[in-house]
């Protein structure tokens, strides 16, 4: 049975503001940005959180929850470095580290000699050294599957960590919420409620082709990690899906020729360019527009192809558009979605 870990730093962009400017200590502190109220936070303290704020919410609105936010800017050259030196310390115990951000991976300690292979005491050792050598907190999850100690490592946060032992697994899973399963999202949720399922043990009693039945490939995915069946191996390589660019505007966009001269002049040269080094080896699956609108909910439009369209974008967009019904658009963004690298000869299958 593998050892897996989840480190999840506890706030981290934050943080690493309060710890370097240590007068911000006890207030709500906030990184993220509020010229001309077009800001978006990117993450908050504790402190903060208790007033309803959170992470990608509009400065505007962060302030009427908390007047008292101090909103700093971010420095995102500074949290890469930290982060470099967090993948350090994860480095002195295992080489099979999954970064999944700045501020969180997956460790695979199962062969790990430290504290005689005890993951429950090397996440406790992995914590301390970030604690004592950056003067930052993180929280872990410790279980044998990779979504389990994800969802475990957010258990006891702030700086804390929740062991799941591979005998707890089918409890864990059978009493946990479906909405704290990745993947599941709001919307997501709300549709399994609607069927009457609210737990892992909800899924449990169903047939798997029910769940692939009404949610497709999501829904065997949810059916099998509810089964505690998490084949996943922490990759120590993660290869990119897609490419894309997106801009928040100063200002409102109100007409489509804006927009679309927008796209055609900024966002399609520069996702050409960031996208060149990886077309070398792969091909284009899809492309899409993703536009949010003025009151911040958002849709993408995709379609299959395998080259860079303008005419097909410009479609795409005007289809985004309409589900808005003549909002403004505050957000635009074209990406594409890349193939899977092929192989140099194809493999051959045998029958046994």
């Amino acid at each position: 049975m593998r050892k897996i870990i989840h480190v999840d730093m506890d706030a981290f962009y934050v943080s690493v503001e309060i710890r370097d400017k240590p007068e911000l200590a006890g207030h709500p502190v906030a990184v993220g940005g509020k010229t001309a109220n077009r800001g978006v936070l990117t993450t908050c303290n504790y402190i903060a959180r208790e007033f309803g704020v959170r992470s990608a919410m509009p400065a505007a609105i962060a302030l009427r929850k908390c007047p008292k936010l101090i909103i700093v800017p971010g420095r995102m050259k500074v949290y890469q470095e930290i982060s470099q030196q967090i993948r350090a310390i994860f480095a002195r115990y295992t080489a099979l580290i999954e970064p999944l951000s700045l501020d969180e991976a997956y460790l695979d300690v199962t062969d790990c000699e430290h504290f005689k292979g005890s993951a429950t005491l090397i996440a406790q050792d992995i914590r301390r050294s970030i604690y004592e050598e950056l003067g930052l907190t993180a929280s872990a999850g410790i279980a044998p599957i990779k979504f389990v100690a994800k969802v475990a490592s957010d258990m006891n946060k702030p700086n804390g960590q929740y062991v799941v032992t591979p005998s707890q697994i089918d409890e864990f899973i059978e009493a946990l919420p479906l909405n704290k399963i990745p993947g599941v999202g709001k919307v997501t949720f709300e549709k399994l409620q609607q069927l009457g399922l609210q737990t892992g043990a909800d899924i449990r009693a169903l047939p798997e082709s029910e769940l692939v039945e009404k949610f497709g490939k999501f829904g065997r995915s949810l059916w099998q990690k509810c089964q505690g069946n998490d084949y996943r191996q922490v990759e120590t390589s993660r290869v990119r899906k897609s490419v894309g660019v997106e801009r928040t505007f100063s200002e409102d966009k109100t007409t489509e020729q804006e927009l679309a001269d927008y796209l055609t002049q900024r966002l399609v040269p520069e996702v050409k360019e960031r996208a060149q080094k990886y077309l070398v080896k792969r091909g284009i699956d899809k492309i899409g527009v993703k536009v949010k609108f003025q009151d911040f909910q958002q849709t993408t439009k995709e379609a299959k192809f395998d080259q860079i369209d303008e005419d097909l974008l410009l479609r795409l967009l005007h289809e985004a558009l309409e589900r808005g019904q003549g909002k403004r658009v505050r957000l635009l963004g074209v990406q594409i979605g890349l193939k899977d690298e092929q192989e140099e000869f194809p493999q051959m299958s045998f029958k046994w």
